[in-house]
């Protein structure tokens, strides 16, 4: 909620007037992009816990796409009974599973190389040079697109911001947190790809085609075997569910945080904090019921339902591209925290801006160059809503000080915490 509240008041006064509005209506597009977060996490567990079921059977089983839609509805319904209990529970989950997420990267970058047998053996030419295009696009523009597995997976650069009211000294903290964060998915991530790369075989069609309905699992089936993938892959489930929770828990924060500024329909309900699990519970169900949604592209076809991994890293992109561009365009008196790029600062801005512009538009193009409607890309349809028609700005909840009064920021945390207690008496 900070980051939002945050993001909206820097492009609010940053902006020409006419535009200001309308421009904050896209940075919160980052609600759309996490609302598409807690789709795609779900959609592909539930895709992982077929693929299970597939390896269980003994490659007999294969889902249909109304099972494995039932399933998505079921794992929705469980993640926000889970995020509709009191924020501390769900908060103590995160520890322990960030924990066992890092341990089951070793298990994958050691255990793979060290079980695959001889036959699915790469060569260092082969995994670090070979090129297999089974698109329709050219060699180049195929690459670019392969960006998207990996921009999806270290996405929500601003997930660790929505803890900082949490956080001591959170204003270097916090900066700090994101690098390291990014810095070690980016690392753990590579080493993952590279062991998967020497120990997957080489033919790439038979993995994308394999009744187990996942390459990964079908990689893993044929290093590990039926019964070590099973035991590899339940805890690559466990670790997923919990993404679902961390990802529901952050889109439900912001979307109650669009709703107190009256940014949505029924913003008057959305915007409500239940008194016994002090839990904003029906921003909770509206995240929820929106990629249930999002859910029913996987009825138009399995590129129709890849849509929604685009639409969270295009929906977060414009969302981060608008405040930065603001910042150095517009006119403002915002000043610098103590942590910053300093003369960096505009380069650095320029880069990002004009990384994520391209990739936006990549993404907003189907994987094949002759689309039909069951092989088109839905994304820029669902990134367009009309919040514009009753959104008016953003909603000041706390007087205006200076940034870079020590004394005031104490001040400013001694009048919340005080008002964080009466309306807790």
């Amino acid at each position: 909620m900070a980051l939002l509240l945050i993001l909206d008041r820097w492009v609010y006064e940053t902006s020409l007037s006419t535009v200001r509005t309308i421009l904050i209506l896209y940075v919160d597009s980052n609600t759309v992009g996490n609302i598409a977060s807690v789709a795609s996490v779900d959609w592909g567990l539930a895709v992982q816990i077929m693929a299970a079921a597939s390896i269980g059977s003994g490659l007999t089983f294969v889902p249909t796409t109304g099972q494995t839609f039932a399933l998505y509805v079921g794992l929705l319904t469980l993640h926000a009974i889970i995020c509709s209990v009191n924020p501390k529970v769900v908060a103590r989950l995160q520890i322990p599973f960030i924990v066992v997420n890092v341990a089951l990267c070793f298990v994958l970058i050691i255990g793979v190389p060290a079980t695959t047998p001889k036959e699915f053996r790469n060569s260092a030419a082969y995994a670090f040079g070979d090129f297999e295009n089974l698109t329709g696009w050219t060699n180049g523009y195929a690459f670019i697109l392969s960006f998207l597995a990996p921009l999806w997976a270290i996405g929500a650069f601003d997930s660790t911001v929505h803890i900082s009211e949490e956080a001591t000294n959170a204003d270097i903290a916090i900066p700090y947190a994101i690098i390291l964060a990014c810095s070690t998915s980016g690392l753990l991530g590579w080493a993952i790809n590279v062991a998967l790369t020497f120990c997957m075989g080489k033919d790439l069609k038979d993995i994308v085609a394999s009744p187990i309905g996942q390459p990964m699992a079908t990689i893993l089936f044929n290093s590990f075997g039926t019964k070590g993938t099973l035991a590899v892959w339940a805890w690559i489930i466990i670790v997923q569910f919990d993404m679902g929770v961390g990802m529901l828990t952050t889109a439900s924060r912001q979307i109650f945080a669009f709703s107190r500024d009256g940014a949505l329909p029924f913003s008057r309900f959305i915007y409500n904090v239940n008194t016994r699990t002090h839990a904003p519970i029906f921003a909770v169900w509206t995240v929820a019921g929106a990629s249930l949604l999002l859910g029913l592209l996987a009825f138009a076809g399995t590129n129709a339902i890849s849509a929604i991994f685009s639409l969270v890293v295009a929906g977060q992109y414009f969302a981060y591209s608008v405040p930065i561009t603001a910042r150095f365009v517009g006119s403002n008196t915002l000043k610098r925290g103590p942590f910053s790029l300093g003369k960096w600062s505009k380069l650095v801005a320029a880069a990002a801006v004009i990384w994520m512009t391209f990739i936006i538009v990549v993404f907003l193009f189907p994987t094949n160059p002759a689309p039909t409607s069951a092989t088109m890309n839905y994304t820029v349809v669902v990134l367009v809503y009309g919040g514009r028609h009753w959104f008016t700005g953003p909603v000041q909840t706390i007087s205006d000080v200076d940034v870079d009064s020590q004394d005031t920021r104490s001040d400013v945390k001694g009048e919340n915490d005080s008002t964080q207690e009466k309306s807790t008496a």
